[in-house]
């Protein structure tokens, strides 16, 4: 039998991302969605970093450019919110390359735009 990465960890992000989808529904901005997920995680005792800068390098040199992923859970998850019908090839992109940059191994892409239910796709780098 094999185990997926951080299970329980996923498990309990999903739970709050599914109690905010039932709370609020779908049509609501991203920032939104960012604002009641952060409170879910944290009445849930879930730990979180939000829109923590990114450095980039390019051979070895900082970038001026940052990225800022919306959470980072769990000090190892990437979560990535959107508010979108369906999650399209280049928010795929988007979390894969907060992967590479933070060097973390695993990203939820969550979106509260579909219906009817969030939409929640593991990102493995």
């Amino acid at each position: 039998m094999s185990t997926l990465l951080y299970e329980e960890e996923t498990f309990a992000i999903r739970g709050a991302a599914f109690e905010v989808y039932r709370e609020m529904g779908s049509g609501f901005l991203e920032a939104v969605y960012q604002e009641c997920l952060e409170k879910e995680l944290q009445s849930r005792n879930i730990p979180y970093q939000a829109q923590q800068e990114l450095r980039l390098t390019y051979k070895g040199a900082c970038l001026s450019q940052t990225y800022k992923p919306d959470l980072i859970c769990f000090g190892k998850i990437i979560v990535e919110i959107k508010a979108v019908k369906e999650i399209a090839p280049e928010h795929k992109a988007q979390l894969l390359n907060y992967l590479k940059a933070s060097q973390l191994k695993l990203g939820l892409l969550i979106s509260f735009g579909s219906h009817p239910k969030a939409q929640i796709e593991r990102i493995i780098l």
